[in-house]
C-alpha cells in the first residue's frame, strides 16, 4: 500500500483548505506564468505560496524541485476542472460564496482570537483577507461540483472492501489510534425573562444615548457589543449577502434605510440593535451591538443538582446511563443514547481528534473533553461540568466513556467502516487519475520550460 510521495501530494493536497493555503507567508519572486490550462492561468506566486506552506506544516519531505513539480501538477488539475466547469456552464452563487467565505473567516478568527491577530497572521487587511478568500472560495465551489460530478457513481462493494484490505501486506497494515465511544446527559438552564428584560432594557438605554447624539453607534459597539469578532472594528460586519445571518436579523438588516437604527431585536445568539450603513443590492454592510442574556447562577446551580442526583441513580444502578439520558437530557444527543458523535462519522473518536475540535468556537461540547476523558474510566460516570455550548450558552453535563478500543492494527472486524474508506478513496483516486488522463489529452495545456523537465504522474503536453 505504499505510495510514491508526489502522487500522496497530489491528492493530499486536494484536501487543503483555502484557508490553510491562505495564511502561507507573502513570498517575494519575480512573478510569471509558468502554465495554461484552458483559460486558466498558474503563476511562479502561486507555487511558492503553496510550496512555504508544505514546508512549514511538514507535510513533505524531499527534493524542492520535485515538490514544487507535484504543486504545479496539482494545480493544473484545479485548473483542468474550472476549465470543464466553464464547459458545462457551472455556476456558483454570490451568495454561496459569501456564505462559505464569512464561515471560513469566523472559524479563521475563533483561532486567531481577534481581527488583528489574524491581520498579523496573513500579513493583509481584513478586506484584502476576505478578497483573497472569495476568489479562492469561488473557484473551490466550482472545483467541488466537478469533482462530486466526477465521483457520483463511485461505490465499493464489501467484497472490494476486503479485497482491498487482503492486499495490503502484513507488515503495513496501518495501526488505529486508540477510540472511544463517549456519552453525554446535558442540562441547559433555561434564560429568565428578567434577564431577559434586562438586557433589552440595557439595549433600549444604549440606543436612546445614540439616537440623543450622546455617543456614535460604533463608540458604543466598541463599549458594549460582545460580539468578539465585530466589536472592535465598531461593530462593523463588512457587505454580507441574504442567507449569511440569522434570519431574524437579516428581516430587520434588509430593511433598514442608510443610518438607520432598528429596535431590538433578539436571534438565537442574543439581542440586537442594527445600523444600516450601506445596501447594494441584495448586500448590506451593518453595523450591530449584541448583547446575551445570562443564565442566572441558581439556574446552573439547579442542573448542576439535578445531574448530581443523575449521576447517582446511574451509580446506585437504579437507572442506565441511556434512561437517565432520556430522562434528564435536554441535548438533541439524547434520542440516540447520548453518543457524542464524531464529525467524521460514527460514535468512535480518538483523543488527537478530540484536541483537534476544541479548537474551534462552533465545536463547543469538545472544549475540554479531552481532558476529562482521559482520566476517565470506562463506565465510569464523571461528577457534573461547566460547559458551553456550541450556541454559545452555558450548561452542565454528565460523561462517561462508554468504551474504549486500544489501539491497534486495523481488522475486518473491528475497522469496517474505516477500511471501507480507505477502499472508497483509493476507488475515487483511481476514476480521478482516469479523468485526468483523459481531459488532459484534450485540453489546451501550455507549461513554462523551467518545468519541462518535471516528472509528472499524467501526460500533460503534447
Amino acid at each position: 500500500m505504499v505510495m510514491r510521495k508526489r502522487i500522496v501530494l497530489l491528492f493530499v493536497m486536494m484536501a487543503v483548505t483555502v484557508a490553510a493555503v491562505a495564511q502561507a507567508p507573502k513570498v517575494q519572486v519575480v512573478d510569471k506564468v509558468v502554465a495554461v490550462v484552458g483559460k486558466n492561468i498558474i503563476l511562479q506566486s502561486d507555487i511558492e505560496s503553496q510550496y512555504v506552506q508544505y514546508r512549514m506544516q511538514g507535510n513533505y519531505e524531499g527534493n524542492s524541485s520535485a515538490m514544487r513539480c507535484a504543486i504545479l501538477e496539482e494545480l493544473m488539475f484545479q485548473k483542468l476542472m474550472l476549465n470543464q466547469a466553464e464547459m458545462d456552464s457551472l455556476n456558483v452563487t454570490d451568495n454561496e460564496v459569501e456564505m462559505e467565505m464569512n464561515r471560513r473567516i469566523s472559524d479563521l478568527l475563533g483561532r486567531a482570537g481577534s481581527q488583528e491577530k489574524l491581520e498579523s497572521i496573513f500579513n493583509k487587511t481584513m478586506s484584502e483577507i476576505k478578497d483573497e478568500l472569495r476568489r479562492l472560495v469561488k473557484e473551490k465551489c466550482l472545483q467541488d461540483q466537478v469533482r462530486a460530478d466526477i465521483l457520483k457513481s463511485v461505490v465499493v462493494t464489501p467484497a472490494e472492501v476486503r479485497a482491498f484490505f487482503n492486499n495490503i501486506p502484513a507488515d503495513s497494515i496501518p495501526m488505529v489510534d486508540e477510540q472511544y465511544e463517549i456519552m453525554q446527559i446535558v442540562k441547559r438552564p433555561p434564560v429568565s425573562i428578567d434577564e431577559k428584560l434586562a438586557v433589552k432594557d440595557q439595549l433600549y438605554q444604549i440606543r436612546k444615548r445614540i439616537l440623543d447624539g450622546e455617543s456614535s453607534f460604533s463608540t458604543m459597539a466598541i463599549l458594549y457589543s460582545e460580539d468578539p469578532g465585530s466589536a472592535t472594528k465598531g461593530g462593523e460586519l463588512g457587505f454580507t449577502g441574504r442567507g449569511e445571518f440569522a434570519p431574524e436579523f437579516e428581516m430587520v438588516a434588509f430593511n433598514l434605510r442608510d443610518g438607520e437604527i432598528s429596535e431590538v431585536v433578539e436571534t438565537q445568539f442574543g439581542f440586537h440593535i442594527i445600523q444600516l450603513i450601506e445596501r447594494r443590492g441584495d448586500y448590506v454592510n451593518c453595523r450591530h451591538i449584541l448583547l446575551t442574556a445570562k443564565v442566572p447562577v441558581e439556574a446552573l446551580e439547579q442542573a448542576q443538582h439535578e445531574l448530581d442526583s443523575a449521576a447517582q441513580l446511574i451509580r446506585n444502578g437504579d437507572m442506565t446511563f441511556e434512561e437517565a439520558c432520556l430522562k434528564f437530557s435536554d441535548d438533541d444527543s439524547k434520542t440516540n443514547g447520548g453518543y457524542i458523535g464524531s464529525p467524521m462519522g460514527g460514535n468512535r473518536i480518538s483523543l488527537q481528534d478530540i484536541r483537534e475540535l476544541e479548537q474551534y468556537p462552533s465545536f463547543g461540547e469538545f472544549k475540554n473533553l479531552a481532558f476529562v476523558i482521559s482520566k476517565l474510566g470506562v463506565e465510569t460516570v464523571s461528577d457534573p461540568l461547566p460547559m458551553v455550548t456550541n450556541d454559545n450558552k452555558d450548561a452542565f453535563r454528565l460523561v462517561m466513556v462508554k468504551k474504549k478500543i486500544p489501539a491497534h492494527k486495523a481488522n475486518l472486524n473491528d475497522d469496517y467502516a474505516l477500511i471501507q474508506s480507505w477502499a472508497l478513496n483509493q476507488k475515487n483516486q483511481e476514476v480521478i487519475s482516469n479523468w485526468i488522463r483523459n481531459k488532459a489529452k484534450k485540453a489546451f495545456v501550455r507549461i513554462d520550460e523551467d518545468y519541462r523537465d518535471c516528472d509528472f504522474q499524467f501526460e500533460w503536453e503534447k
